[in-house]
């Protein structure tokens, strides 16, 4: 669930603006220079589509986007496309772990043969040696179930139902990752498993945990677990892989690692709503914020992300792809009053396009207003 980068086919890109100010005095106060900018940069990208969504104190939440969301059909991007988040799910089970933390049901140094006892016990692997701390942290050792050759072609699996537990099986059968100087080796399997702890303690999937403490109470109407469900709530962003449209896809193997959909309204919510102090206990979410260096030099803290877009300018977030072709970028200010969400509707990108979408972003998040 990690955004990955391919060659990209070219295609035509045009922009569909809509400007959204969430009261009259951001209006009148919102310099929409930046967001334009921002626009006009992501149309010389050149992928099909990009939905960009702005929150700041004087623009409000702004949603619009580049290109279309459904090329057959020609639809054009408005920024109220639902779209699967991928990876950035961890940082929506992170939170549930840690809100379970602070009601005493879980400890972050217990380990996770304390809740899901004999589970790990290989001749590589022992769950008596791994904290829920090191599944959330990354810093556990375990490799990612994604590099199993099960998954070599991902598509051949497009229509069938996991569980958890297949997942982490099928990642105990390999041999360990190569890890950064600080023990950082991302692996979705990490995830799952944190989902499976969530399971244990509270006697719920975690995709019920996560729509009863964070969806329902910040009103996220838009966004949902969809388990089986291969379809996308209208209006979705198609995505593409290899010039074909591949957005219905079972992707319940990702799991507490990356299954979500939302929109670009909601994950902004969701995140301002987080770093703003809202989610957790003010000592919780300092402690999500301690971070290891990961193997690109930027710091992973408990399902959170900090890296600079821009040079000198930290920022917080979580990116994800998917299999299905959808791709998720996002950049939040340290006191979660600014923050910039691209969803992309193609993995097939160059390293010189991806970095070019990251430039964008933060530049974006660097100077709205």
């Amino acid at each position: 669930m990690r955004a990955w980068t391919s060659a990209a086919a070219a295609v035509a890109v045009t922009a569909a603006l809509m400007v959204a100010p969430t009261t009259t005095a951001s209006a009148a106060a919102c310099s929409a220079k930046p967001i334009q900018t921002a626009l006009d940069g992501l149309k010389k990208v050149g992928l099909p589509g990009i939905v960009l969504t702005v929150q700041s104190p004087d623009c409000g939440l702004w949603k619009g986007g580049v290109g279309k969301s459904d090329v057959e059909s020609g639809r054009a991007i408005t920024g109220d496309e639902h779209s699967r988040i991928g990876s950035d799910t961890k940082t929506w089970t992170a939170v549930v772990v840690l809100q379970l933390v602070a009601e005493g049901k879980i400890s972050l140094n217990e380990t996770v043969d304390h809740y899901l006892p004999g589970l790990i016990r290989t001749a590589r692997y022992d769950g008596r040696k791994i904290t829920v701390r090191q599944l959330l942290q990354q810093t556990s050792g375990l490799p990612d179930y994604l590099d199993s050759p099960f998954w070599e072609d991902d598509q051949a699996h497009r229509w069938e139902h996991f569980d958890p537990i297949q997942t982490v099986k099928q990642a105990l059968s390999l041999a360990p990752p190569d890890r950064a100087p600080s023990g950082f080796a991302y692996s979705n399997t990490n995830y799952n498993l944190a989902g499976m702890v969530v399971a244990k303690v509270t006697g719920r999937g975690i995709g019920t945990e996560l729509t009863e403490r964070i969806i329902k109470p910040l009103c996220l109407d838009e966004t949902y677990w969809p388990g089986d469900e291969t379809t996308i709530d209208e209006p979705d962003l198609r995505s593409y892989t290899d010039g074909v449209d591949t957005t219905e896809w079972n992707v319940s193997e990702a799991d507490a690692s990356g299954e979500l959909i939302s929109t670009g309204a909601d994950t902004t919510k969701f995140w301002t709503s987080l770093l703003g102090g809202k989610l957790l206990p003010a000592a919780l979410l300092t402690e999500m914020k301690k971070t290891v260096l990961d193997d690109g030099g930027e710091g992973y803290g408990l399902g959170l992300q900090r890296y600079e877009l821009t040079p000198n300018f930290p920022t917080w977030g979580h990116s994800g792809g998917m299999a299905s072709g959808h791709d998720f970028r996002n950049a939040v200010t340290e006191d979660g009053k600014r923050s910039v969400t691209v969803f992309i509707d193609t993995a097939d990108y160059s390293k010189a396009q991806s970095d070019r979408i990251d430039a964008i972003v933060g530049a974006l998040v660097r100077d709205i207003r």
